[in-house]
């Protein structure tokens, strides 16, 4: 696939331009394995079969050893976090490679190695979505390695990391409310993408971690290894296993193991909230009757003079107090017990989108967002994460 080098201290992978894409005449009309769980593809020519069955999207399939050379073999310092999944690297690719063109930076999670059919089934599952998705609030998958017992996911590089991490982070200066606004309407347009699809797809583990931000704070969602195929026909949900993210997962979820796009609705209610209030779903730290946000927050949602006082003080009263009011009874309708009384999402967004910043953004708010993008390179730099 080309040839590998070292520039600086950067690892360099030139990916080649011939890379085959898919094509109708390549493409497998057998979509059942996609839904078989007894029998999982656990090599490159099986996944690759199943992928090109529903596949929309071109992936580069690498060896391991080129990932090596795209992360400096997985230094520490190159290390961008990790999660349930394993370890995220930041490497460098070159796509089309023409002199003077700057190389691509790119996100390489990588399996932790414990060869789980739950953890294997969720890596294929992110194939399997986002190879067949594509949508400006969802993050790209460029490619992936499947070898041996090599597990591992290449994204595009989403430079100011989860939206938990900008969110709740200490270091950082407060995300500004039209920040805030500009992240939900993002995430909310891409699970609309997601409900409206030819096929449906529920995302099952909306939450702060799982939203990746770019450089200009669009909101793109990540972490498709539970995500499922929605009802069709005549079908009003999905029954399986209960899995999810406890404080964000929806409570008929939790009771009755029946997913639906309104199990979606609910976390995203939840997420609302929490760029709202700026607290965590669930804060042990927190009072006894505070520790659970939702149980919380929600009584106090619908009165205004209340209201207000939820508001994460880190924002100093600098917010427009008819776009809280509007926020706040967003999140109040996505959190309703009953599922069918809760908003679509493309409700959702179009509720959303009379609170962004239509105009020119205000002096006191660029400056704001200067110094906030000037903290996080800092704060990244001294992560190592670069």
């Amino acid at each position: 696939m080309g040839n590998c080098w070292f520039r600086s201290e950067y690892a360099i992978y030139r990916v080649s331009s011939n890379t085959k894409s898919e094509s109708p005449k390549d493409q497998s009309p057998s979509v059942k394995e996609r839904n078989d769980d007894r029998k999982l593809p656990s090599n490159p020519e099986e996944v690759e079969y199943l992928r090109r069955s529903s596949a929309a999207n071109p992936l580069i399939v690498f060896t391991f050893e080129e990932l090596k050379t795209i992360t400096g073999n997985f230094r520490q310092d190159h290390m961008l976090g990790g999660g349930g999944f394993g370890n995220v690297y930041k490497g460098f690719i070159f796509e089309n490679v023409r002199e003077g063109l700057d190389p691509i930076p790119v996100a390489v999670k990588v399996h932790d190695g414990d060869n789980s059919y739950q953890g294997h089934r969720e890596w294929l599952a992110e194939v399997i979505f986002l190879g067949h998705l594509s949508h400006p609030n969802l993050v790209k998958l460029i490619g992936y390695c499947c070898e041996d017992e090599h597990r591992v996911l290449i994204y595009e590089y989403m430079a100011r990391g989860s939206v938990e991490n900008n969110l709740f982070s200490r270091v950082l200066l407060p995300l500004p409310w039209f920040i805030r606004m500009k992240i939900a309407f993002g995430a909310a347009k891409g699970l609309a993408f997601l409900h409206e699809a030819e096929k449906p797809v529920i995302y099952r583990d909306f939450k702060t971690s799982n939203i990746l931000l770019d450089q200009d704070y669009n909101a793109k969602l990540s972490d498709f290894g539970l995500a499922k195929d929605g009802p069709v026909g005549d079908k009003s949900h999905v029954s399986t296993r209960i899995m999810g993210t406890y404080g964000y997962a929806a409570p008929e979820y939790i009771m009755t193991g029946h997913l639906t796009p309104r199990s979606d609705v609910y976390s995203f209610g939840v997420v609302l909230l929490e760029l709202l209030t700026g607290r965590k779903s669930l804060d042990k730290s927190r009072p006894a009757r505070e520790q659970n946000l939702t149980d919380w927050a929600l009584p106090l949602l619908r009165e205004k003079k209340k209201l207000l006082n939820i508001v994460d003080p880190r924002l100093e009263g600098d917010y427009p107090t008819k776009g809280v009011h509007k926020a706040a009874m967003l999140a109040y309708h996505c959190l309703n017990r009953n599922p069918k009384a809760r908003p679509l999402m493309r409700d959702i967004v179009d509720s959303l989108e009379p609170l962004q910043v239509t105009s020119e953004v205000s002096t006191g708010e660029k400056s704001t967002l200067s110094v906030i993008s000037d903290k996080t390179n800092a704060e990244h730099q001294k992560k190592g994460a670069f």
